[in-house]
């Protein structure tokens, strides 16, 4: 007994020390903390998603979960061959170019109506504070900071490190222009050195204007957020995008629910949507979205275009790597949406309605 408890407290100290570290960010405090405090979604403490959500369905068991990520691994998560891929030289690309160039997971950059932006990057090759242990596929992390051109505008949706990485956050710092995110999240940004005039930090349904005709609206999702123990201290988000011709719905990370419906019917149909499609269970099918529930959320978005992202370069969850794009296009046959499919790095024609896309997947082993 006094072994095992001297283990528990070597452990418990060794993590208390290595969670202090700067990459694991800032809670928010002072004027910033009293702020998120009159948001209608900060209630007892932490932001509140708009349905009941549970971390775990129904069933299911945080012990179960665990047993099976540990001792049940599928050994298809991670893929045996090299992740298909192109490298577009972004820092040549003519301004003048509208496309969208996807760097695997919910990583992409976005080139639309003269403006450069840039979502959700993470281009460290690591997905977990823990270096090593959530490494990228390979093929998947050819891209890296010092491929990027100047960024407009850097969009963060979450603070999870899957969507917010340290690493590449800090390699970012000179090339951006204006950061947005959701409320809370810019402690982080603040803690690791990023001037406060540069970022914009807003609730759901605040609308920004970044420019003549180019705003946009932060939006509510159904997820959580937390870079250590404490959960829900930061907001978590989707945005419309509005740029001077095309209307883009950046999901972030989220289960469905009625927002999606309410967001098209406040702020109108999109012409792109660019749902979460990826490390899904129906363990926790309440903050992730199934393969069904994204051709659904693209329905109530009324979608012109729909491009499943969250998949292809880390295996966050059990399912075979390639099985969100495989199950998406076989249940898209009946209703048609057109699918963005592109290989990473592979340019998205964003004014090009009648581009097509192979199902590259179907080669990789």
């Amino acid at each position: 007994m006094i072994l095992v408890l001297s283990i528990i407290l070597l452990l418990a100290v060794v993590i208390f020390f290595y969670i202090r570290q700067e990459k694991f960010g800032k809670a928010p405090s002072g004027e910033r903390l009293e702020r998120m405090k009159q948001s209608p979604n900060y209630k007892d403490g932490k932001f509140q998603n708009l349905s009941y959500t549970p971390t775990l369905t129904e069933g299911h068991s945080m012990s179960g979960v665990m047993f099976a990520y540990f001792f049940k691994k599928n050994p298809s998560r991670i893929p045996l061959d090299s992740i298909p891929h192109v490298k577009t030289d972004l820092l040549t690309l003519s301004k003048e170019e509208d496309v969208l160039v996807w760097f695997g997971h919910s990583s992409y950059f976005m080139q639309v109506d003269g403006k450069r932006i840039l979502v959700d990057p993470v281009l460290s090759g690591n997905a977990s504070p823990v270096p090593g242990t959530n490494k990228s596929f390979s093929g998947s992390e050819m891209y890296t900071v010092d491929d990027l051109p100047a960024i407009d505008y850097l969009f963060i949706t979450h603070d999870h490190y899957d969507h917010l990485d340290h690493e590449t956050i800090l390699k970012l710092k000179a090339k951006v222009g204006k950061v947005i995110c959701p409320l809370g999240v810019g402690s982080h940004l603040e803690f690791w050195g990023f001037d406060t005039s540069i970022i914009i930090e807003k609730d759901w349904h605040d609308a920004i204007q970044l420019d003549n005709h180019y705003n946009v609206t932060v939006t509510p999702a159904r997820h959580f957020s937390g870079r250590s123990f404490t959960r829900n201290n930061t907001l978590w988000c989707s945005y419309i995008l509005q740029t001077p011709s095309l209307r883009i719905f950046i999901g972030g990370d989220s289960g469905y629910d009625k927002h999606f419906k309410s967001i098209a019917e406040k702020y109108g149909a999109v012409d792109l949507a660019i749902l979460e499609n990826g490390q899904y269970n129906e363990a926790w099918h309440a903050i992730h979205t199934l393969p069904n529930e994204v051709l659904q959320a693209a329905q109530d978005l009324q979608a012109k275009r729909v491009f499943p992202v969250h998949s292809s370069k880390f295996a966050l969850a059990n399912h075979s790597w390639d099985e969100p794009l495989r199950t998406i296009s076989e249940l898209n046959k009946e209703l048609n949406i057109p699918l963005i499919t592109p290989i990473i790095g592979e340019p998205v024609r964003l004014k090009d309605t009648t581009q097509t896309f192979h199902q590259w997947w179907k080669d990789v082993k």
